[in-house]
């Protein structure tokens, strides 16, 4: 988790100068990595969901979060089963299709169904030809080379179609944006049937049929299905019923194209899961092998991480034939045999997306150092036009920056690539604006395609960066987290976990919760991995306990206490070990508002913490001239800054307390100057008076009385030798010595002391060598030999009363 300096807060404060509540940035002194907005669910709504229902309160937070608040919509929402199919001829021209396909199939004629290279694509090609296949079909399939033929129909192909004799061409997933293609398959003789789910432009091809779930002269209920949803309604009109065994490839397809899983999409992917789950389809059974996965546990989420990629691999880099091809095999190692070469080129298709990564992290750095631009547009000869998608997408994650990657032909001097955005800059719209630099593109708010000449791409670039700067806000360019389900620890058990199932599948408009849980302590802090670079905690609430993991968060634990006060995001799992389950939380972001107090005092060796310590927006304070004597050659390249040369800056964020103050004044004045988020305190004291005390006023009483009888007493000769008589401290006579003169009863000149036998009577406590003492072992006593605890609440009372002054001085 990459830590930035503000999150945005829940509370409200004055702001200066105004008279109106407004939400409130202040530091984080455990830095969250994005904004959190919380959205916390209708209480009475969860509550009546909880009874009516019996269900789980966290099941009852995610519903509500979700927009569901009635039982009985919840109800049905969670029975979701095949009765929510829809009639297929409700789709406009399904009629027509059927007919002229039947018609094909009786009269002999072979079909070719042109397909998609992505994982939609082929899905959707194996659900028809398969449906086609078992009603007698003579029928091949056709995918477009995305290096050679582009994305759509290709006029190219289409002929190549008729010279091989088909007669008839289905498109699956695509198609409506073929208006000249689809022209020019009428005119060589072609019937086409268009099968698509993708935007509508001004108008339609003139095909045989197009089937469109938003088709404007067709009224369908559901809008929103993949191409392999509308592939197999297609199929199940032709068969008289749906073949529920192709929900296996209809589930992959609805995933993998990320739309909404609501209506008939839930139950594709519901129902196509479970059925995935106990497939003996050797395509299958030997995804699942090559994938690590064992097929029972398959989810929505194993489709689109696991199973999606290596089906999308092929088309990404060449020929997408192979995917349908293990989709359809009916023999377990033919079927091995094309899962390895998937993997493979997934494995290479990994290894490109990766390197291209790298040369545009490169690019930015060295373009753009640290002043990170509203938009990237990045070009480079050589890079592979099927995966740079995935790269716009990489950068538009790790800056939150609206994304354009462009693979340069050096030949036709062109640029042709991606684009992925934010929340805020519509990418369709934004472009829209520059169309005259942009011959070809398309897309949405928040992907788009494009190709323009390789001169107009540092204008586009200026252009669209101006555009970000009209319509972003600050604000905007962080990532923003959006938690809907707050939770306590005693609500999170292994059983309501697991019967988290009746709620899947999650995806898009049903997205998979993002959990917060908050009012939280940390038990105990480790470092765990070969390389000690992941973090585990163990959170506390009462006496409830939760394990939390994070990858890549080692460095995290030199920033925390036992006993801290958190919030944490994350996503819930059940661990299970040796056959023993217990829930856990791995950690995507944790927010402290506490600040935090390091005890180094036990850790004689500085070199034994130094390296715990951030080695910016930090400041080395010593109160004492022999303190930076002492440190400085032991901290070398470390500047020990002297208490009395303190001055406001407001780039430091943490103070090192390298010794003890005189007076606890001091203290309150340095964190008054530093308002520091932690405080390392180690307070190096080689002369340490808090055993010793004040001696009592008898052994002062005898001491004077001593003095008295004699003219004259040496400090420097007969000191030592009194000390060993009386079992004192040579300190401990010096100490009274100089009591005794700042009171006025004796003189002391070069270390011989002299009786004023006119001094009167005085309290000792006037003394200043007495005060200072007295002083010294308070401060000594509420600093180095305090429980932390303690130290720690008197750090955060200190704090308290800094924030309540300046709330008075605003107000």
């Amino acid at each position: 988790m990459q830590r930035r300096f503000f999150y945005q807060s829940e509370s409200f404060r004055k702001t200066p100068g105004a008279g109106i509540l407004s939400v409130e940035e202040v530091i984080a002194l455990i830095k969250s990595s994005k904004n959190w907005k919380i959205h916390r669910p209708d209480e009475d709504v969860v509550q009546r969901l909880i009874t009516e229902l019996h269900l789980p309160s966290l099941h009852a937070k995610i519903l509500a979060s979700r927009g569901f608040m009635d039982p009985a919509t919840v109800k049905a929402f969670l029975a979701t089963d095949a009765t929510v199919l829809h009639d297929p001829f409700l789709l406009h021209d399904m009629g027509i299709a059927v007919a002229r396909i039947q018609a094909a199939v009786e009269g002999g004629e072979h079909i070719v169904v042109y397909g998609d290279y992505d994982a939609d694509g082929v899905t959707s090609v194996s659900v028809l030809t398969t449906a086609l296949e078992r009603i007698g079909a003579d029928v091949s399939f056709v995918i477009p080379n995305r290096f050679e033929h582009g994305y759509g129909p290709n006029s190219e192909l289409f002929q190549e179609i008729a010279d091989m004799g088909a007669s008839l061409i289905i498109t699956v997933d695509n198609g409506v944006s073929g208006i000249e293609q689809t022209a020019f398959a009428k005119s060589i003789g072609l019937d086409i049937i268009i099968t698509d789910h993708h935007e509508i432009g001004e108008s339609l091809p003139l095909a045989d049929a197009v089937i469109h779930p938003r088709h404007p002269e067709g009224n369908y209920p559901y809008g929103e299905l993949a191409g392999v949803g509308v592939a197999f309604k297609l199929a199940t009109a032709l068969l008289g019923e749906a073949p529920l065994d192709l929900l296996e490839f209809a589930a992959i397809g609805t995933v993998a194209d990320l739309v909404p899983l609501l209506d008939e999409n839930r139950y594709f992917v519901k129902e196509g899961v479970r059925r995935l789950r106990m497939s003996s389809r050797p395509g299958i059974q030997a995804l699942a092998k090559i994938g690590g996965t064992e097929q029972r546990q398959f989810t929505e989420e194993t489709l689109g991480f696991m199973v999606g990629p290596r089906l999308n691999a092929p088309g990404r880099l060449g020929d997408a034939d192979p995917a349908v091809e293990l989709l359809k095999a009916e023999d377990s190692a033919v079927a091995m045999g094309i899962a390895n070469e998937l993997d493979r080129l997934n494995k290479e298709r990994q290894a490109l997306v990766n390197g291209i990564t790298e040369e545009a992290l490169t690019m930015i750095e060295d373009v753009n150092g640290s002043n990170i631009p509203h938009v990237f547009v990045l070009a480079k000869e050589g890079w592979n036009p099927g995966v740079i998608g995935i790269v716009a997408s990489r950068l538009t994650e790790k800056f939150h920056r609206p994304s354009i990657v462009l693979a340069i032909d050096p030949v036709a001097e062109t640029a042709k690539g991606s684009a992925r955005s934010i929340e805020g800059f519509d990418l369709y719209k934004e472009l829209s604006k520059n169309k005259e630099l942009l011959p070809h593109f398309g897309g949405h708010a928040m992907a788009a395609g494009m190709t323009l000449a390789l001169s107009d791409v540092d204008t586009l670039r200026d252009r669209l960066n101006e555009q970000a700067k009209d319509v972003l806000t600050e604000q905007q360019l962080v990532a923003t987290v959006h938690i809907d389900v707050p939770l306590t620890i005693d609500e999170i058990e292994v059983d309501v976990l697991e019967s988290l199932e009746q709620l899947r599948p999650f995806g898009m408009a049903f997205p998979k919760p993002i959990y917060m849980i908050e009012n939280i302590t940390v038990g105990s802090i480790r470092k765990i991995g070969a390389a000690k670079n992941h973090l585990k905690l163990e959170l506390e609430d009462g006496a409830s306990k939760l394990d939390a993991i994070s990858f890549g968060s080692g460095e995290l634990a030199d920033e925390m206490t036992h006993g801290m006060s958190l919030m944490v995001t994350g996503d819930l799992q059940v661990n299970e070990w040796n056959n023993f389950k217990k829930p856990q939380i791995l950690l995507q972001d944790i927010r402290s508002d506490e600040r935090q107090v390091f005890d180094l005092r036990g850790i004689r060796d500085p070199l034994r913490w130094v390296h715990t310590i951030p080695k910016e927006h930090v400041r080395y304070i010593a109160f004492q001239e022999q303190t930076k004597k002492h440190f400085t050659p032991i901290l070398p390249g470390i500047e020990i800054m002297m208490y009395e040369d303190r001055q406001p800056d407001a780039s430091i964020e943490h103070i090192v307390l390298l010794d003890i103050p005189e007076r606890q004044e001091q203290l309150e004045l340095l964190i008054g100057v530093y308002n520091p988020g932690r405080i390392y305190a180690h307070f190096y004291a080689p002369e340490s008076r808090y055993f010793d005390g004040i001696p009592d006023r008898q052994t002062f009483g005898w001491y004077f009385s001593f003095l008295k009888k004699r003219e004259t007493f040496d400090l420097n000769t007969q000191g030592e030798q009194l000390a060993k008589h009386k079992g004192w401290k040579l300190d401990t006579i010096y100490f009274m010595s100089k009591v005794f003169f700042d009171l006025g009863f004796v003189t002391i000149e070069n270390g011989v002391i002299q009786s004023v036998p006119t001094a009167g009577k005085r309290d000792l406590a006037e003394a200043p060598a007495y005060q200072e003492r007295k002083r010294q072992i308070e401060m000594e006593e509420r600093m180095l030999y305090a429980p932390y605890h303690e130290l720690k609440q008197w750090f955060q009372k200190v704090h308290a009363e800094i924030a309540v002054e300046e709330e008075t001085v605003w107000t």
